[in-house]
């Protein structure tokens, strides 16, 4: 079963033989370290959204409702849908969702099992850098090898009105004009905040890691080597597959790598940008940085 730490699995319903989803576009408040929030765009009220997961060869019909104060759609990144599913208005014939009303997109999971993501398409600039996006997942569930499944989006934010260098309790807005990010986060927290992931000793474990942002993000993680399994939702041939200590995320990638939890103890397991590993540049480890802990 496929976890994305600190966010929720989208639930669904089955109608007709079809799994039915419901997104919600809308302003979130979302709390990144402990009393310090940012305000944003997200869905289900988070950033990023709840996490969808299907199987190849599904009917899907994601609702998305749209209370925003501006239209918006949604791009089902790296699937195989028709162009008036693909949400990208007024490029393509897909249309775009006025505030107060809904679209049903409906289409069949064609992909093979893989990481992809969803996110706005429509003024692109401003909704994706407030955070409209989410992950989704084409699980297998023949599979047998995997004991844990975990997902992680992994995005950065300006929060304008806190001084560089400083941390204080407050609601921040989100400046989505700017390249100079201050907070980068796991599934929409910032370390020390983002929950460590318990493993057993010699399980083989999973981590797929999707990039929305505009910033590259090479992944480290200690204490044992990480085989690179799948690109863009893509497995990569046994033949082709290395073994890395560091994973580059480039934006609007995924990557999926797997390894045997035979080392214990706990290990980090950050983006190695030392800014990237920061909160607003303040000194103690933060940002993008998680722990997974493997335990005897």
């Amino acid at each position: 079963m496929v976890e994305s730490p600190d966010l929720p699995l989208a639930p669904y319903r089955i109608e007709n033989g079809m799994k039915c989803f419901e997104l919600i576009a809308e302003p979130v408040l979302q709390e990144l370290l402990p009393d310090i929030y940012m305000q944003g765009y997200g869905y289900n009220g988070s950033i990023p959204g709840p996490t969808i997961v299907v199987e190849t060869g599904d009917w899907v019909r994601i609702r998305v409702i749209n209370h925003l104060p501006e239209a918006t759609s949604v791009h089902w990144h790296g699937l195989d849908v028709p162009n008036t599913m693909d949400g990208v208005p007024p490029i393509e014939p897909s249309p775009r969702i006025e505030p107060g009303y809904g679209m049903d997109y409906i289409f069949q999971i064609i992909n093979p099992p893989g990481t992809h993501m969803y996110h706005s398409h429509y003024h692109t600039l401003r909704q994706e850098m407030l955070g409209l996006c989410g992950l989704f997942i084409i699980q297998n569930k023949q599979e047998k090898h995997i004991h844990r499944d975990i997902a992680y989006m992994l995005q950065e934010f300006h929060l304008s009105g806190l001084p560089r260098g400083e941390l204080r309790p407050g609601a921040y807005s989100i400046d989505p004009l700017s390249d100079g990010f201050n907070f980068f986060t796991m599934n929409g927290r910032c370390f020390p905040s983002t929950s460590p992931v318990q493993v057993r000793l010699g399980e083989r474990m999973r981590i797929r890691l999707a990039n929305i942002g505009m910033q590259g993000h090479p992944m480290h993680l200690h204490g044992v080597q990480m085989l690179e399994t799948a690109y863009d939702g893509n497995e990569v041939p046994p033949w082709r597959q290395l073994l890395r200590s560091t994973v580059f995320v480039a934006p609007g990638e995924t990557r999926d790598v797997q390894f045997v939890a035979w080392n214990p103890g706990f290990w980090p397991f950050h983006c190695h940008i030392p800014h990237h590993t920061s909160n607003n540049f303040t000194i103690p480890i933060g940002g993008m940085f998680t722990t997974i802990q493997v335990a005897r």
